[in-house]
């Protein structure tokens, strides 16, 4: 079932964020069973604690299971959103099984099985039933995450069943092995595909470059896919799928109990077990140690480049301060440097942006451009140049004045509906942000000055280390 965006009664634009984007969701189909039982009913956790009044009151608690929840009460649709985040994603494949993580999520939509008197449903069926329902569910996997997402109307014939439908998903998936084989097939056939594309050879060849061996650059091929079996997407499901550790964002017409009741009934057919176990430390990115370059002949007339090295992770406390230096650097479309400079004033260019992708770990700073393969050489150097100054020197006061008015302004347009203001509750919830993060976020974007940026510039990036990727300008690879 298509996801489609739906709009709430607008925000004051102090309480709103620009938060980092959610990876997007996976589709999903599933069907209804022929009895649906009611959401359960529990007391609420002794814990739960409500907020201060605010702009953007967020309440969160935890229950029993160890699960939390973050709950924003939008009253302005009969709808509910619901996004369940599980330290699941890419991260922790093996380098051997690389597209596990997404595998599994993918495969969880594809059926359920017979359990406690209700029959068995294939994935025409479970789509049938959503469809009935006017509901959604759907499962994916990125870098970090493993994420479970239901949609519904909040009508109190509608609610109830469907989330004892996504329960059911969630803890009765009937892992159908013929249709394994059948996706993994049609995915790896996708993969052979895109290698005809120097947009994907030149991805690829960049995230070898900038992550080395950590899994966020394990690449995805046929031969990882043919490693994985439904015995270790199982496997991995129940390692990673515990409701100790899961949190979860809620956004709609639902009060707190409601909530909370719905929760657990989601929750509540995964294994409970006694004490929620530790999952192995990932490693950390490692900084790059000195410059690189690749150029991976490629029969184009248009080059495809990527310039970059390790990041920021979502964690550090330059988070901010990096996210207004992007924008000025190369974030801001035609009102960026780059843009200025290698495309209006030199004309090098059709286009060039720039961008921080922090994660658990430190994601990617990249710079990526389009230009024709005899102008590849000189715009790369002049990008290279660019970076090298701007970290050198920082912003004038204009840049981050111009840069403050741009991202305040435009504040409203990034949580004016559900799925957006989902996205920023779940960021809140998975980097452990303070529960006012998005009433304060103006103020201190707006208390950055000069000397910050350029001190979170030069702490952050080294010019004299950056890995180059060209594919289309001829050379040798």
């Amino acid at each position: 079932m298509t996801k489609r965006p739906f709009f709430i009664q607008a925000l004051s634009a102090a309480a709103l964020v620009a938060c980092a984007p959610l990876p997007p969701a996976a589709q999903q189909t599933a069907q209804q069973p022929a009895q649906q039982p009611a959401v359960l009913h529990q007391p609420l956790p002794a814990d739960a604690q409500a907020q201060p009044p605010s702009l953007l009151p967020i309440e969160h608690w935890r229950q029993a299971s160890g699960a939390q929840v973050w709950l924003v009460h939008s009253p302005s649709l009969p709808m509910v959103d619901v996004q369940i985040d599980f330290d699941g994603g890419a991260r922790r494949d093996p380098a051997a099984q690389a597209g596990l993580a997404t595998a599994t999520a993918s495969m969880l939509t594809k059926g359920v099985r017979a359990a406690r008197g209700q029959a068995a449903l294939d994935e025409d069926q479970l789509g049938q039933a959503w469809a009935d329902l006017g509901a959604s569910f759907e499962a994916s996997a990125s870098r970090d995450r493993f994420t479970l997402h239901l949609r519904s109307l909040t009508d109190e014939q509608l609610l109830p069943k469907a989330v004892a439908l996504a329960a059911r998903q969630i803890g009765q998936s009937a892992w159908p092995e013929a249709v394994w084989q059948r996706e993994r097939q049609r995915w790896s056939a996708a993969l052979r595909e895109a290698q005809t594309r120097p947009g994907v050879i030149a991805g690829q060849a960049f995230d070898r470059a900038v992550y080395g061996t950590h899994p966020y650059g394990y690449p995805v091929q046929p031969k990882t896919l043919a490693q994985i079996g439904v015995r270790d997407m199982q496997t991995f499901y129940a390692r990673h799928v515990q409701p100790c550790q899961a949190k979860v964002s809620v956004v709609g017409r639902i009060g707190r109990e409601q909530a909370d009741r719905l929760v657990h009934e989601l929750l509540a057919q995964l294994p409970q077990g006694p004490a929620c176990a530790a999952l192995p430390a990932v490693p950390e990115v490692q900084p790059l140690a000195q410059a690189s370059s690749q150029r991976i002949p490629f029969a184009v007339e248009q080059a495809q480049v990527l310039i970059g090295q390790p990041g920021i992770r979502r964690d550090d406390p330059d988070f901010l301060a990096l996210l207004v230096a992007n924008h000025i650097l190369g974030g801001s479309g035609f009102g960026s440097r780059l843009m200025e400079q290698v495309r209006e004033q030199r004309g090098l260019v059709y286009g060039v942006s720039s961008s921080f992708s922090p994660g658990n770990h430190a994601g990617a700073f990249t710079i990526g451009l389009q230009t024709r393969a005899d102008q590849a050489e000189a715009a790369v150097q002049l990008v290279h140049e660019l970076v090298a100054e701007f970290v050198a020197q920082g912003p004038t006061e204009k840049e981050l004045a111009d840069a403050k008015a741009n991202l305040i302004g435009g504040f409203a347009l990034r949580i004016d509906s559900n799925a957006k203001l989902l996205g920023n509750v779940a960021n809140i919830a998975w980097n452990g942000l303070p529960l006012d993060y998005l009433d304060t976020w103006t103020a201190k974007v707006q208390a950055l000055g000069v000397a910050d940026i350029h001190r979170a510039l030069q702490k952050a990036l080294q010019p004299q280390a950056m890995a180059t990727v060209i594919v289309g300008a001829g050379g040798q690879p």
